[in-house]
């Protein structure tokens, strides 16, 4: 299976679904308080973000989904700066809406597309970035297992025109096992 295939991945906490302008209601409504302080850039608007991620699938850089958990669109992940020919993925672009922050959603998700990389893709790495200041991410990144592969300094311009440090980590396929037992056990303790 290709990385840029749409899929629906499920478990019985999360759905990730192929995004679509459908989910734009219930998105909408999901951003309300989320803190974009860490992103380097804000859509204008749920709309923007989707056509935006869209447009990345339809060039064949990106996979976007929907993270759907309670019937509702709570959030949006992805399959990211795609390098099919050498099988190599980041997921990214995540966010999720803070009623559903700190539960099993993130856990769930991240076992179905880290999953669906590893044992469908045959991906060869599977790299997380995030802000160097954002500690919330870089600890749940590392709980996953990634290991942080370095640090790219002043890579990107946030929206207010600061420089961004980002993080870069990554997991390979011979980690995948015991990042997937961590997975696992976290969401059977819940």
């Amino acid at each position: 299976m290709l990385l840029t295939d749409p899929v629906t991945l499920e478990n019985a906490h999360v759905r990730l679904e192929p995004l679509d302008a459908a989910h734009t209601g219930d998105l909408e409504a999901a951003r309300e308080g989320l803190d974009y302080a860490w992103y380097t850039s804000v859509p204008a608007s749920v709309t923007d973000e989707i056509a935006w991620r869209l447009a990345e699938r339809d060039a064949g850089r990106m996979n976007p989904f929907a993270v759907v958990a309670g019937g509702r669109a709570v959030g949006m992940t992805t399959f990211c700066n795609i390098d099919q020919h050498n099988l190599h993925v980041e997921v990214g672009h995540t966010w999720l809406s803070p009623t559903v922050q700190r539960t099993a959603v993130n856990t769930a998700a991240k076992r179905l597309i880290l999953g669906h990389a590893f044992e469908e893709c045959d991906a060869i790495a599977v790299e997380l970035r995030t802000h160097w200041h954002n500690r919330q991410s870089r600890a749940a990144i590392e709980r996953l297992g990634a290991k942080q592969d370095g640090v790219l300094r002043n890579h990107r311009l946030g929206p207010d025109g600061t420089l961004r440090d980002t993080v870069v980590y990554s997991i390979l396929p011979h980690e995948w096992p015991a990042v997937r037992r961590g997975l696992d056990e976290r969401l059977a303790a819940r």
